[in-house]
């Protein structure tokens, strides 16, 4: 959504390293403590963009976890990526920790903080993450703009491709042979670009979550995962019908695109009101409404109330929808709070596929974009139209639009070619966000891919409290084969508002 820290100083000569490793662990003030573990952690110096030295370095951090019986080697070593682009790993060592401590007796735990976030230099370009809730689009896409303005040359740095020679750097420095790799939504793109760029030194992998690196610039897999999951959530409810579920988020979504409703919204403290347009609608509808579903199967999570406001809204009732949609922003505002987007950003328009040639001027982008959009078939897009759709892209669509060609990374190309190893995909089946069509995608990329569906979750499916999917997960990494995966039949279908 990073723990090592290393017991000597090391000079080495790695490709790409500037120097060696930083000082010893007692150094690093900012090194968890973890009970029942030592903790090693400790930086590398790393150049911002191959073969320009002029433009500075990147300082990587990292922590190791040991093993807790630590007389013999290590069975293995997991190395983590919590997703974003943005996440954190050195701060979730409790969570990591906590979902993977069944191996922790003879595994270690390698979390590294990608370049640009937390211990790695963190970066801000004017992207405040509040933006995505309460911008209109034109005005987001600006800011992004404004971002690449901001960092110049340097923007070039930042990309997943880098982050991945990073991450087999500190592997290098410390040592290991090879890792186990184990990444969680955006950590499904990252950690399968370094097994194309490092595949010696994969010994296994899971990806939760997952997305190929070929995704669809205009989200068409999450736009019908919408309905599906409407579908699913009455089905297994029988607290509504899912066909009229799905016709009444038609009937919503076309009406907004028309008349904007709006919303009322407190932002800093002062009251305002925000255009709900369809754009806005899917967004909120296809992504922020798939966190943590599943997660406590006692509440009605916000998509098990989303039948219920989309029949009075359809019906001309906008009250239940509105207030709806406003308790989402407004949690997403909580959670956004103090936070620059900026990493996010650049790493999604230096890497990610866009409907356009990079170096096509502003005014070519948006032709190439509209033609895309406009050769859409009936039902690309669900219930939404292919325009609306596209345009509620967090990371894509048109999101990159005024990305500069010029002095910035170009979008990552799969080279097609990927280890033979062991590779387990989990993907929630009510995840909007990265949708189970993309989890299929992901799995077949890797020779000996084996996707799972997890029922009943939405995005991150470890985030079910039973403890069935942390437990496939960690049988997984221990034996490398697919374990039962017969508890996951009795995760309970979530909550409907009738």
């Amino acid at each position: 959504m990073t723990l090592t820290s290393i017991v000597l100083a090391l000079s080495l000569a790695l490709p790409g390293a500037l120097s060696g490793v930083s000082a010893p662990a007692q150094e690093a003030t900012w090194c968890p403590e973890v009970p029942g573990h030592r903790v090693e952690c400790g930086t590398l110096p790393r150049p911002l963009v191959q073969g320009r030295p002029d433009l500075g370095a990147v300082t990587v951090g990292y922590a190791r976890i040991l093993r807790r019986e630590t007389a013999g080697p290590a069975k293995g070593t997991i190395l983590v990526n919590p997703g974003g682009p943005g996440g954190q790993a050195i701060a979730q060592h409790e969570t990591f920790t906590a979902l993977l401590g069944g191996l922790l007796t003879d595994h270690d735990l390698l979390l590294v903080d990608p370049r640009g976030v937390g211990r790695s230099g963190p970066l801000t370009c004017g992207v405040p993450a509040g933006a995505v809730v309460t911008e209109p689009r034109e005005g987001l896409l600006r800011l992004v703009g404004r971002c690449a303005d901001n960092l110049g040359p340097r923007a070039a740095g930042y990309t997943s491709a880098a982050t991945a020679d990073d991450l087999d750097a500190v592997r290098a420095a410390l040592g290991i042979p090879k890792v186990m790799l184990y990444g969680l939504s955006y950590g499904t793109y990252l950690l399968p670009v370094y097994a194309q760029r490092h595949p010696e030194r994969v010994q296994s992998a899971v990806f939760s979550a997952a997305y190929p690196i070929g995704l669809d610039p205009l989200g068409r897999e999450s736009a019908q995962a919408v309905s599906l999951t409407l579908r699913r959530i009455c089905e297994r409810s029988g607290a509504c019908d899912g066909e009229r579920a799905v016709r009444d988020l038609g009937r919503v979504a076309a009406r907004l695109r028309a008349v904007p409703a709006r919303v009322p919204l407190t932002v800093g403290g002062r009251n305002r009101w925000v255009a709900l347009t369809e754009d806005r609608f899917a967004q909120l509808v296809y992504s922020s409404a798939s966190v943590a579903v599943g997660a406590v199967p006692s509440e009605v999570p916000v998509v098990g109330r989303l039948p219920r406001a989309l029949r009075g809204a359809a019906r001309g009732d906008d009250r239940e929808l509105v207030a709806l949609m406003g308790e989402i922003m407004a949690g997403d505002l909580a959670a956004y709070e103090g936070m620059d987007m900026g990493i996010a950003a650049t790493v999604s328009c230096n890497d990610y596929p866009r409907p356009w040639p990079v170096g096509a001027s502003l005014a070519e982008r948006r032709r190439h974009f509209e033609r895309a959009v406009g050769r859409a078939r009936p039902g690309e897009f669900g219930a939404f139209s292919p325009l609306g759709f596209a345009r509620a892209q967090a990371d894509a669509g048109d999101y990159c639009l005024r990305w500069p060609a010029k002095g910035t990374g170009r979008p990552y190309v799969s080279t097609g070619s990927f280890p033979d190893v062991p590779v387990l995909v989990l993907n929630g089946d009510l995840d909007g966000i990265t949708a189970e069509a993309n989890g299929r995608k992901a799995a077949a990329q890797f020779p000996r891919g084996v996707f799972v569906s997890v029922p009943n979750v939405g995005h991150v499916s470890e985030f079910e409290p039973s403890g069935c999917v942390a437990g496939v997960v960690t049988a997984f990494l221990r034996d490398g084969r697919t374990p039962d995966t017969s508890c996951l039949a009795a995760i309970p279908p979530v909550k409907v508002s009738g």
